[in-house]
């Protein structure tokens, strides 16, 4: 039996955590660990729950970081590096042929690496070995995707290329329409939004585009998917979801901001961010408003969602001037809200005898008090401040 996704809301917030800096590459989650890569060059690791400082070490982190295996892989200028995530000490460091142009990625303890002049290679996790290269003559629009026994890579000159992941093997390659973006990889297909205005299905085991859908502006980051549709954003400022099978539109919501990255799954709803200091929530059905959660300051990454036992929260990473840096959880509020109860209608009464105590119930109005001070009594009266 399949349960229905929790809700996120009505949500509040859980915790908050100033890192005291700047970033300079996007963050990288793994359950309540965080890794910040920090202006002066840093990498802190905190428990995010309680807000501890794990560990703080030298580096000059370019790239969001990658989390697997008990390590936490880093692109340092041109080379590669794996820490420990619990102490953050060097477990390996290999030199690249080249600066990297998109983030590393792990899967299943390996780590897929793309340099700007179009070598792909493919590293296993444990000790930074090179088990294959791949040259592809362009470098990467966006991050490779792994599922199953390949490798997808969004190429800057327009393709999806499929490599098997064992041997670096190219399998197919499929020129679109325009540079593709951040791939969404499922065992069967593909999903990948494009800089020509469409959103294409793509066949994962032959390369032949299934269907693609024509939207407003080019589509942003990559989507999401649960068993039914597939959910992305574009710059015609709407949200979508097209069926994962047939690519028929099961719903659009037009969007009161502009988008600047993909959207990201949290219980039952997506959420959607841009410029803003605030991520918007719609719900997975039918594309409706689920809530609107106040940031606190300009959003700096995207939103991470994060499930414990069922209950979905969101992290959100902002940057403000007054604030600085700031991290914060957000989770679902269980206590029941508040219902207004309209007041009763006041009893009719019949009227008492002359010095007559009041019937029990009724407030009778004081005495109206005279708005005039006694003598003198002006320089004795108390100053209340206005703050609360």
């Amino acid at each position: 039996m399949t349960h229905a996704p929790a809700s996120l809301f009505p949500a509040v917030q859980a915790w908050k955590l100033p890192l005291n800096n700047d970033l300079t590459a996007a963050p990288a989650m793994a359950g309540r660990f965080g890794y910040f890569p920090l202006a002066g060059d840093h990498l802190a690791a905190y428990d995010v729950e309680s807000g501890a400082l794990i560990w703080l070490v030298d580096a000059k982190v370019i790239l969001q970081p990658a989390v697997g295996d008990d390590l936490v892989f880093i692109v340092e200028s041109t080379t590669v590096a794996a820490l420990s995530r619990k102490t953050g000490t060097v477990a390996w460091r290999v030199p690249l042929p080249d600066s990297l142009n998109v983030p590393l990625v792990f899967d299943n303890g390996w780590l897929i690496a793309s340099t700007m002049s179009g070598t792909v290679l493919a590293l296993r996790a444990a000790d930074g070995g090179v088990i294959w290269r791949r040259e592809l003559g362009a470098g990467l629009h966006a991050r490779p995707a792994l599922a199953a026994d390949r490798v997808y890579l969004a190429t800057a000159a327009g393709r999806v290329v499929a490599l098997q992941v064992d041997t670096g093997e190219v399998r197919w390659e499929r020129r679109i329409g325009g540079l593709p973006n951040d791939i969404l990889a499922l065992d069967r297909r593909l999903y990948v939004g494009s800089t020509d205005k469409y959103l294409y299905a793509i066949d994962a085991a032959k390369g032949e585009i299934v269907w693609r859908w024509a939207t407003g502006g080019d589509v942003v980051g990559a989507p999401v998917a649960d068993n039914r549709n597939v959910y992305f954003v574009s710059f015609d400022n709407v949200l979508r979801a097209l069926d994962l099978g047939s690519g028929v539109q099961r719903w659009k919501r037009p969007l009161p901001i502009r988008p600047t990255r993909g959207v990201v799954r949290v219980g039952d709803a997506v959420i959607v961010t841009g410029v803003t200091r605030s991520a918007l929530a719609f719900s997975l059905k039918d594309g409706s408003p689920v809530g609107d959660i106040a940031a606190g300051g300009e959003l700096a990454a995207q939103p991470f969602s994060i499930e414990d036992a069922g209950t979905p929260s969101l992290v959100l990473v902002t940057q403000d001037f007054t604030d600085g840096t700031m991290v914060r959880a957000m989770k679902r509020s269980w206590e029941p809200p508040v219902t207004a109860i309209a007041p009763l209608p006041k009893p009719v009464l019949p009227p008492a005898p002359a010095g007559a105590a009041p019937p029990v119930g009724v407030v009778t109005p004081a005495p109206t008090p005279s708005t005039e001070l006694p003598a003198d009594s002006a320089k004795s009266r108390p100053r209340h401040s206005s703050a609360h």
